[in-house]
């Protein structure tokens, strides 16, 4: 018989990862599990600058077969639900809070994991709840309240993306623009929105990339608004420029190239420089990959701690990126059918996955195009 005090899956977040994985347990007959979120369900989403919108389109298509982009649970579609195309952060976090209401799912909110540890097989979570023991944990805790903050001297001094509670509020004469990714052009064009001069610094020129992923280049919906916030000259785009460092003088900001180029600007610089990801916590129980993320079997397992497995945006296999909502809900299935398996339950149902394209479990078929 079970040991009832230990946990047959412990997940570790509240976000779209957590509770996405959550369903698929709970579609095979996993009830002895819980999710431990630090915060409230949907709280990276909570923490967005207002102004700001998934940038995968959201339609309810679910009647002809294919599912909402942005869904994390067959039969669900936040484009119907919330009636928009590109739900704001607070939008899509009542739409995880919906789903987790619906499904009944056993979040714990306000609890915080503090350490893990593996004695004899089984995980011991050190949290503000107590001591929790589990069979299998799940880390989906994700990025987005992680930022990478210390890439060059000086960083201190500027402002990190995830740190805008509205870029309203930002608005001004001008403002320099630390990276020109996604993060780093939605802060430009919502700044020059409000009649902001932007000048977007990157050493890639992603703006540029005839990359068909859009793991690595910018997005239609990004595309059409830079396009109109050109037209008014709002916005300049500098490629090739690396930065060393950020001074702060008496009256502006000196943001200086590895070359030795000096731009100033009157305003603190804005940081759109990605985010580190909440596997730092748990470094310990996973191996690393030479770019930085975790090594993962095909179940998507930590390599060093069996039982252990990771959902959501920090996923990779060989050059696959699993970044985006539907990218890595395609995972959740493979997740579960993983830890169902070694419960000895049926996970024949997970096939619904399979049908609606929400389980990739061959990673030599998912290659650049046909992740997508």
């Amino acid at each position: 018989m079970r040991n009832r005090s230990i946990w047959d899956c412990l997940i570790v977040g509240g976000g779209p990862a957590g509770l996405g994985v959550a369903i698929a347990l709970r579609e095979i007959g996993v009830t002895r599990m819980t999710i431990l979120e630090r915060e409230e369900v949907g709280a990276s989403f909570l923490r967005w600058p207002r102004e700001m919108r998934l940038i995968t389109p959201s339609f309810p298509t679910n009647s002809v077969g294919m599912l909402d982009l942005n869904s994390i649970a067959i039969g669900t579609s936040p484009g119907f639900s919330l009636q928009t195309e590109h739900p704001t952060g607070r939008q899509y976090a009542a739409y995880l809070q919906a789903l987790s209401d619906h499904f009944e799912l056993p979040v714990q909110n306000g609890v915080s994991v503090e350490k893990v540890e593996v004695d004899d097989d089984i995980f011991h979570l050190q949290t503000s709840a107590g001591l929790l023991r589990a069979r299998s944990v799940i880390w989906a805790a994700g990025e987005f309240q992680y930022p990478r903050i210390n890439t060059f001297p000086g960083a201190e001094l500027c402002i990190h993306n995830s740190q805008v509670v509205s870029w309203a509020k930002l608005a001004g004469r001008e403002r320099i623009v630390i990276g020109g990714y996604e993060s780093g052009l939605d802060a430009a064009i919502q700044l020059a929105t409000s009649g902001t001069k932007v000048r977007v610094l990157d050493r890639s020129a992603h703006w540029q990339s005839e990359a068909s992923d859009p793991s690595v280049t910018i997005s239609p919906f990004t595309h059409d608004r830079l396009r109109q916030s050109q037209k008014t000259s709002s916005i300049e785009l500098i490629d090739n420029y690396q930065v060393a460092r950020v001074d702060r003088g008496a009256w502006q900001y000196r943001v200086k190239s590895t070359e030795g180029k000096i731009l100033k600007s009157g305003s603190v610089p804005i940081l759109a420089t990605g985010f580190e990801g909440s596997v730092r916590l748990v470094r310990d129980r996973f191996e690393f990959r030479e770019d930085g993320f975790p090594i993962l079997t095909a179940e998507d397992e930590s390599t060093v701690s069996p039982g252990l497995f990771l959902a959501g945006p920090l996923v990779r296999h060989d050059q696959h990126v699993f970044c985006f909502i539907y990218k890595f809900r395609q995972r959740f299935a493979v997740v579960a059918k993983a830890i169902g398996q070694r419960l000895a339950l049926d996970t024949a149902a997970l096939e619904n996955y399979r049908r609606w394209g929400m389980f990739l479990d061959d990673l030599s078929c998912c290659g650049q195009e046909c992740v997508c």
